[in-house]
């Protein structure tokens, strides 16, 4: 079983690695009385404070196990590599590399690797209606004047 590597921390900072793409399907998933392999969760290993993410793995023909729905969490799904059907609400539709799908809290979702080779994606939490027209990173973000140093 692969874990999180914690690699530096400071003050303002914490950076992990789980592994490449092909090493997140040897993480285990303690969830109740079963494993789910292939699936890590992230937010608390860096220390995140408005979200949670989660790299997951399905080898093909494999789907996530359950349809589920957030009280009140909104995702982004990320497909990182491989193919599969998406469905939300008992709508289905096909998701590859580079496809992004956003569930609101009450989407009834599910994903399923309808593919030949393993599917890997990225899930990112947080809580919906959260974010304002004064929280876009065009002004949130400060550009300081200081000179990169490497």
């Amino acid at each position: 079983m692969r874990t999180i590597e914690t690699i530096k921390s400071g003050r303002n900072y914490k950076a992990v690695n789980v592994g490449t793409i092909d090493q997140i399907i040897e993480h285990e998933l303690p969830m109740g009385p079963s494993v789910i392999k292939g699936k890590v969760f992230v937010g608390q290993a860096v220390g995140t404070t408005g979200s949670e993410l989660s790299f997951q793995t399905l080898v093909p023909g494999q789907d996530s196990g359950f349809l589920h729905t957030h009280k009140t969490h909104e995702e982004l799904y990320i497909i990182l590599r491989g193919c599969g059907t998406y469905q939300v609400d008992g709508e289905q539709f096909a998701v590859s590399e580079g496809t992004i799908v956003r569930v609101s809290p009450d989407g009834r979702r599910a994903l399923k690797n309808t593919g030949c080779e393993n599917l890997t994606m990225l899930c990112i939490q947080y809580k919906a209606n959260n974010f304002t027209e004064a929280d876009s990173p065009m002004t949130d973000g400060n550009i300081l004047g200081d000179p990169l140093v490497w």
